[in-house]
């Protein structure tokens, strides 16, 4: 209970840090324990499980929250236009280092700083995005774990075509304010016309717009929909598949977190058991002196397919045996 709310006071006394007096700074830069700041662009409760991965395994470590280390969060509740600000608040904490949990969290982070170490748990694209000069030596204060891997689009279109034989027209849900989305959406595209497969594109910056995202995937004719990685889309992940549900529309995603929630299939990296706690490896790391611009950035070690039969009965679709014998989950 002690523990719960010095994080609670810690986090409401976060905003107001910039106002403090010279003094009152000075002490908190003195603090006898290392403070990480946690950016998380999703939801407390929906990204649960990856923030207990990384504070489990940093534990694990040597680093226990409330006895070697604190750590104060701040989430932007699956609206990414708060991150800037809340990138801000972070620093003005001076924190020993910055875990941003997905892309949109980094560049936040990145253009909040450029001298306080960041790791990135999820990283998309990162040397075209700004955040690293090159995978081996990052070269700035940014460095983490890949969680897109050339070519992993084109095997959710061929995992499509395994459950729909006849498919002629893929949709995609994506969010034009997440900068990854335009890497991403190219190479389902690309995907989509090298199988000579219509690709329809519904955008969704908030939840407001699922309808709207929804009823165009449904007036296009689309035979089944891959969602792309993205905070918020994976905050709603649960009304995604109740509309995906309602239209009858099987949905291919990159986190299993969405099979548990509803949805069809997933086939992607395993970040909550695997990116966030490598991400705790290089939170010790830099913990122990070493600097964000010398350690390589890390490439995904697993692929996870992941299958929801509940959903597939529902939708009346026949999974493959074939397909059903390389699932690493399958949820009856």
């Amino acid at each position: 209970m002690f523990n719960m709310r010095r994080r609670e006071f810690v986090t409401l006394l976060g905003g107001a840090v910039a106002g403090w007096p010279i003094g009152v700074r000075a002490q908190q830069a003195s603090r006898k324990r290392p403070l990480i700041g946690y950016l998380i662009t999703g939801t407390k409760t929906a990204l649960a499980p990856q923030t207990s991965a990384f504070l489990n395994h940093l534990s694990d470590l040597g680093y226990v929250e409330g006895q070697s280390i604190d750590v104060v969060s701040r989430y932007a509740d699956a609206d990414s236009a708060r991150l800037p600000a809340l990138a801000d608040e972070l620093v003005q904490l001076r924190p020993d280092l910055i875990v941003a949990l997905d892309p949109p969290a980094a560049l936040a982070a990145k253009k909040a700083t450029a001298s306080i170490p960041i790791v990135a748990a999820i990283l998309n694209d990162p040397v075209r995005l700004g955040l690293i000069a090159s995978y081996a030596r990052p070269g700035g204060n940014v460095t983490g774990i890949l969680s897109q891997i050339e070519g992993l689009p084109g095997k959710q279109v061929e995992i499509a075509q395994e459950v729909i034989p006849a498919l002629t027209v893929i949709g995609m849900l994506a969010n034009p304010a997440n900068a990854t989305h335009s890497y991403q959406r190219r190479e389902v595209e690309a995907a989509g016309a090298a199988q000579a497969i219509k690709v329809i594109a519904a955008e969704t910056r908030s939840k407001a717009d699922f309808e709207a995202a929804f009823n165009l995937l449904r007036t296009t004719g689309v035979q089944a929909a891959i969602v792309l990685r993205d905070a918020m889309l994976v905050s709603e992940r649960r009304r995604i598949a109740e509309l995906a549900a309602t239209m009858r529309l099987p949905t291919i995603a990159s986190q299993n977190s969405y099979v548990e929630a509803g949805g069809l299939l997933s086939y992607g990296v395993d970040e909550t058991r695997d990116n966030h706690r490598r991400a705790a490896d290089f939170a010790a790391k830099i913990l122990k002196g070493a600097k964000p611009a010398d350690l390589p950035v890390e490439f995904p070690t697993k692929l996870l397919l992941a299958i929801n039969m509940k959903t597939a009965k529902t939708l009346g679709l026949t999974i493959p045996p074939t397909l059903l014998s390389r699932a690493d989950e399958v949820i009856e």
